[in-house]
């Protein structure tokens, strides 16, 4: 059971969410989990999972390092097979990766030796789209993230977050019904963070895209967010659900606001309970021995 804050309050609230009655979810995690096998018999990374996401809406995942929230993004994404349970978009049940789940990584997954230009249009390509085509859409997404002065560089000539700005230009070229980012500004300094994270709310006003966002950031899950999901240690599952009130259009001077600092507030301490449960475990472990 997951625990929903409104208002600066953790109030019981079902492991899914109410839905609009006159529109369903575009994505359904029906009780997903995942074991990996080791020599002393299988390891629980992920226990049964289950939530909903709607259309446009924006949802970041924080939680413990190694509970597992990357795992359940990538099983969304196709790139894992999920133990047990199901992942549904469109209610379509997904079982490999497609266009229509967009990755961005933390890692800077741009080819080399392709220009700005032809990274973004390479997923165009792949799908046989005409040379005008493809840069009509290249040329979009560009201006979009701030590059279209840039789309004859190569990655090596790009910083860090021009190269994340690339990524997600590539990413929204396939035109995916949702975007799913796990921790892609986590290698960024401070100042560029922010910045991307200003990219994030715009591009989501304009495309209306609906974002899966994982990050271990209490202040960007709070600054981007409709919800925020908040794992336990391993084995992970949603501990508890918290709505965020704020509206689409947001502004640096948020991060000040009285409401904003509550519910930071409110997410710390539950990240604080999991990671000292976690050290108390070790502890416990090493007195044992």
């Amino acid at each position: 059971m997951t625990d929903t804050l409104t208002a600066g309050r953790i109030m019981p609230a079902p492991l899914i969410p109410e839905e609009d009655p006159n529109a369903g979810p575009i994505l359904r995690v029906d009780r997903v989990g995942k074991d990996y096998p080791t020599k002393s018999g299988a390891l629980t990374v992920l226990e049964p999972t289950s939530f909903t996401m709607q259309t446009s809406e924006l949802v970041s995942i924080v939680g413990p390092s190694g509970c597992g929230k990357s795992t359940l993004l990538h099983i969304v994404g196709g790139l894992v097979e999920p133990t047990s349970g199901s992942v549904y978009l469109d209610g379509v049940e997904v079982h490999e990766p497609s266009r229509e789940r967009g990755m961005v990584f933390q890692a800077y997954t741009l080819f080399p030796w392709r220009t700005v230009y032809q990274n973004v249009q390479f997923g165009l390509e792949m799908r046989g789209l005409p040379r005008k085509g493809r840069e009509r859409i290249a040329d979009k997404f560009l201006e979009a993230v701030g590059l279209s002065d840039f789309k004859n560089h190569y990655p090596k000539q790009l910083s860090g977050g021009m190269r994340q700005r690339v990524a997600i230009a590539r990413a929204l070229a396939n035109a995916p019904r949702i975007l799913l980012m796990d921790e892609p500004f986590g290698a960024l300094d401070a100042q560029t963070r922010a910045v991307m994270q200003d990219l994030v709310l715009d591009i989501r006003r304009r495309e209306r895209i609906t974002t899966l966002f994982i990050t271990h950031d209490i202040d960007e899950a709070v600054y981007l967010s409709d919800r925020i999901f908040v794992m336990t240690a391993r084995p992970g599952h949603i501990k508890a659900e918290i709505h965020v009130p704020f509206g689409p259009d947001r502004s640096d001077a948020l991060r000040n606001a009285p409401e904003f600092l509550e519910i930071r507030k409110q997410v710390h301490e539950l990240l604080y309970e999991e990671g000292k449960a976690v050290v108390d475990a070790e502890i416990a472990s090493g007195s044992k021995k």
